[in-house]
């Protein structure tokens, strides 16, 4: 029993003054280092969030038509509650059954026209539809 157990520490031993004389060759630093590499970029894109340029810049587009859509809708809202026929106007606004409908609705009567722009925008005319049927409701 106790040659076994000496007989386990000596191959224990040996394997430990192995790993510590063992010495990487170039080939294999430079395909862990690859390893390294690919292992950080895929993390950092997939999972921490990382991304290009070019996508921070859509983000970022996207984000500021947003915004400006949603500053913009309560002015064309404003509009429809300031025209002398709202009621009438209100009623053939219900009646339409879809939503590209009600918005091209909101741009012929010019609702979605900010002042000082020469012609609606089409997002904006959009949700202010979406809002004028929720306020109808």
């Amino acid at each position: 029993m106790q040659t076994k157990e000496v007989g386990i520490r000596q191959r224990m031993t040996d394997m430990g003054r192995s790993w510590n004389t063992a010495k990487l060759t170039k080939t294999a630093t430079f395909w862990i280092a690859i390893g390294a590499i690919v292992l950080v970029l895929y993390l950092g894109f997939a999972r921490a969030g990382w991304v290009t340029d070019g996508t921070a810049l859509q983000r970022a587009e996207l984000n500021a038509q947003g915004a400006v859509v949603e500053r913009l809708a309560p002015i064309c809202v404003a509009q429809f509650n300031q025209d002398a026929e709202r009621g009438q106007k209100l009623a053939e606004f219900k009646e339409l059954t879809t939503s590209t409908q009600r918005a091209t609705f909101v741009k012929e009567q010019g609702w979605a026209t900010m002042p000082g722009e020469t012609g609606p925008d089409n997002r904006v005319a959009t949700e202010c539809a979406n809002q004028i049927m929720l306020a109808g409701e």
